[in-house]
């Protein structure tokens, strides 16, 4: 599905269809969680405990980059 990026008073937003928005079982005022993934970026319904998990896991790889930089080889 192709979507545009549009202003949104001072910064840019995508407007989703109503159609997508029934699919994913989202109504106005909804959070969506954003994931970067290998494909690209994935955005599901925002899940409290997953933002904590990603933030976690976010802090780890930036106090730990060189470890894991070398484990990666």
């Amino acid at each position: 599905m192709k979507l545009k990026i549009t202003t949104v008073g001072n910064s840019a937003g995508v407007i989703l269809p109503k159609e997508l928005l029934a699919r994913l079982r989202l109504e106005k005022g909804d959070e969506l969680y954003a994931l970067e993934t290998p494909d690209g970026i994935r955005l599901t319904t925002y899940d409290p405990e997953l933002a904590a998990q990603m933030e976690v896991a976010e802090q780890v790889m930036r106090e730990d980059r060189l470890v894991l930089h070398k484990l990666s080889k």
